[in-house]
This record gives C-alpha cells, structure tokens and sequence, in this order.
C-alpha cells in the first residue's frame, strides 16, 4: 500500500479499519536490570545521548542486514529528541550526516556518533547527499512540513517528530506531495506501537465497551512566563535559519530550543505537544473526524511572553454523537466512556471494564484489526523509548517493503486538525462548525483564514 493510501473514508469521515494477517506472536523477552538502568540513563539525559549508553542488543534489536544494504540516514534538528530517534535509528542503518542551526548542537551530536557523520547548518544540503535514504526530522513544530514535503521532493522517506504540522493547510500539502513522490512518511506519534495504547483502541473499535459515548483527554497547564529581554543572538546559532516561516524577531532565549512549544509563532501549546499523543489515540477509537469544535481559554497578553492559552478547555463533537473533552484539568491520558463501561489508559497503565474481562474473553494480538501491516515477530513494548523502538522498526519495515505506517501522514494530519481545531476555537472564543471532507470551516470566513499562516520568503511551505 502507498503512503497515500490513507485507510479513511473522506466522504463519510470515517475511518476504515484493515484486517491484519494471521501471524506468529514472539513472546516478550525479559529487560534485565542492567537495561533497565541503561535505559533510565537514556531518559535522564540531557541533549545529547552518547550511542554507548544502551546497545540495541539491551533493546532487543538486531542491526537490519550488511553493511552495503543497510539505508543511509541524516538526521534534522539534534537536542533531546533528535538524539533520541537517531539513535534508535541507527539500528536499522547508517547514520551519514547530521543538520542543526546550532553549531554546538551538531558538532556535540557528531562527537556523540562517532565523528563519522558529515555535518551541516543548513538541511537542505543533506537532502543534497545521494547516500542519505531516509531522513529524521527532529527540528521545531514550525519546520515540521517544510523539511518533511522537502525530502520527499528530494528522494528521501521521513521519519519527522510530532506533531507533523504548524497549520491544518500544511497538512492538506504534505498529503498531495506524498502522493505525488510515494515517499513513506512516519510521524513519531509512537503511542500506537506502545502495547496498553494500541489494546486499549483495538477493544474500543471491537465493541468492548458497547457504543461509545465520550472521551476525554488530559494534556496538562501550559507554562506562562514573560516578558523575556531581548539578547545578542549566540555565536553558534543561525537565528535566521531557526525562525524559518516565522515572523523576524529579535532573539530571545525562551523562544528557542525547548521553550518553544509556549509561542504560538512556533507550536501550539500542550494542545498540539501531548495533543498529538493522545488525541490521536483519543480519535483512532472515535474513529471519525470532527464536526463541531468549541474551546474557551485565556489568552496572555505579555509582550514578548509565552502566549499559548491557560485555563483552557476544547470539546469536540463528532458526527456519531460522541463528545471528545480537551483541557488542562482532567488526568493525563484518554479515558473512553461507553455504554458498558469506562476504559482508562496512559503512560504507565491501562485499567478499566474491558481490561477486567480480558481474563476470560481475551483479545489476542493476531485478533487485532486496525493496521494490516504488524510485525508480531516484533515484542510488544510500552513506554516511550522502547515504544520508539517498534514505532521506528515499523518505519524502516515500511520503508524496505513500501507500504503505509502505522503512524501515516494522512492520519497525524487529521489528528493534528482536531488539536488546530481547538486552539483555533479557543483563539477565535467560539464554537465552530467544521466539514472534514472540504477540510474547511463553515460559514466562517475568519476562522478559514486562520487554516494557513502568512509565511516569510524563502521559507514558504508549498
């Protein structure tokens, strides 16, 4: 199946469910204590995670064939999680080159492989390489779709962070270039191949919890802060290369690296941050696309301060009836509430109705019917590092066999949406009506304004 091959109904809004062949399930191997310890120094670490602290054996990887056929990587944007996915990656192939805008950032990860990757300031001379196949993109929200439509024009799968848009008119772009190069593209959304998510949605789709009625989402406050001084750009940094699409600024130390998820210039809050974890673990259940969005928040109104909303609370309705809550409050995590039953699951746990009668109505993982593509030869993994393991196995399973990830362009754009949705909501103070197979707002030509960004020259995403 081809990356455009979106596995929806857009007519409908719902979403189809493929069935998975009949294959033999690996029992889960036992992580010692000295992976364990391994793998809590990986989470602990800072921006950078030397390749020696955890082996892929620790992992239980084995590296994918000879050195001469295994695809050669280069990685986009390398603090914390650019790190982390390369890393992982390495596993499946090579890592041959390495692009950050800020020359401590990439000659620190350089050192941290080896010294052996080339490096650059500026990405696009890494799409330039004929020995790069595949390409990690770790870079701010704001570069997401632009470095992601600009290595498949060149040639290259993509593995990019979430959440895979700034704009939902981003979205509906990195859709038609995917159809037009059949590039694979796998959006870190890695809580589908984290084992509680992924069962918690197969006993929602298969009726476990009878008709659903209402899920909720908890993501968490967004931080306030501000106002933040202006600073002398740093020596090492290409402030102009960083803010990209972004309107000039001069540079303040908030609005860069981590911090930058609090600017609406650059991301969307925890909305689109956790948003694109559970609300896309929230809708795969749902399985269908919004109708009506209404949100209500505060905007801070702190010049050249964070600027998402606090106290914020999205609702989501949806064509079946079900209500999908969004906000600061509830616990972290998606609980879905049906007519028999509640069923809760996060980071750390799963519980609920469903989970209960497992014992004696069990769902096998050869059962399971919302991806036609599973390696079951593969352990099921939770957690985020070992999850990231399955969710960048299954790209790299895609990308040699062409078919559709698990974590698609067309289904983190649609769940990316929804996260737009409410911030749009939440910004414009009113509810809103959407239709999903226009893709557009109806009757409201402020909010349809609002579905792309002006953008700066030379960075245009198109």
């Amino acid at each position: 199946m081809r990356p455009s091959e979106a596995g929806c109904d857009q007519a409908s809004g719902r979403i189809n469910s493929d069935r998975i062949k009949s294959q033999r399930i690996m029992k889960n191997g036992k992580t010692g204590r000295r992976g364990f310890l391994g793998k809590a120094a990986v989470a602990a670490a800072g921006a950078f995670i030397p390749p020696h602290v955890i082996s892929a054996t620790a992992w239980g990887m084995t590296e994918a064939g000879s050195p001469n056929d295994r695809p050669g990587i280069g990685a986009i944007g390398m603090r914390y999680q650019g790190t982390v996915i390369t890393l992982i990656a390495q596993n499946q192939g090579r890592v041959v080159g390495i692009a950050d805008v800020d020359r401590n950032v990439r000659e620190q990860a350089r050192a941290s492989f080896g010294s052996t990757p080339l490096i650059f300031e500026d990405y696009r001379q890494l799409l330039d390489r004929k020995d790069v196949d595949v390409i990690l993109i770790g870079a701010p929200d704001h570069w997401h779709a632009k470095m992601t439509i600009d290595a498949c024009r060149a040639g290259k799968d993509v593995y990019v962070e979430k959440p895979i848009t700034l704009t939902i008119d981003e979205g509906k772009i990195i859709r038609r270039v995917a159809e037009e190069t059949g590039r694979v593209i796998q959006v870190g959304s890695w809580q589908r191949n984290d084992a509680r998510y992924r069962l918690a949605v197969e006993l929602v789709r298969a009726g476990r919890l009878g008709k659903l009625q209402k899920v909720s989402v908890g993501v968490g406050p967004n931080p306030t802060g501000g106002p933040f001084p202006e600073r002398p750009v740093p020596g090492a940094l290409n402030w102009n290369l960083w803010l990209g699409q972004a309107p000039e600024v001069p540079y303040v130390e908030e609005r860069c690296h981590y911090t930058f998820r609090w600017w609406f210039e650059y991301a969307g809050g925890k909305v689109t941050d956790w948003g694109a974890h559970d609300v896309d673990i929230a809708q795969w259940g749902i399985n269908e696309f919004p109708a009506e969005i209404d949100g209500q928040g505060k905007l801070p109104n702190v010049p050249n301060g964070y600027n998402v909303p606090v106290d914020f609370r999205g609702v989501v309705r949806y064509p079946s009836g079900v209500e999908l809550l969004v906000d600061e409050l509830s616990r972290v995590g998606v609980l879905f509430e049906g007519e028999q039953g509640r069923l809760f699951v996060n980071r750390g746990s799963i519980s609920g109705t469903p989970v209960e009668a497992l014992k004696d109505d069990p769902l096998p993982r050869d059962q399971f019917r919302l991806y036609d593509f599973d390696n079951l030869s593969r352990p099921e993994r939770v957690g985020k590092l070992d999850a990231i393991v399955n969710h960048m196995g299954n790209f790299f399973d895609c990308v040699r066999e062409r078919r559709r990830p698990i974590s698609d362009c067309e289904s983190q754009h649609r769940s990316a949406t929804t996260c737009h949705l409410i911030n749009l909501a939440i910004r414009l103070g009113r509810a809103l009506r959407w239709d999903a197979q226009a893709e557009a707002f109806v009757g409201d030509d402020e909010a349809n304004s609002m579905l792309s960004r002006p953008q700066r020259k030379g960075f245009e995403v198109v």
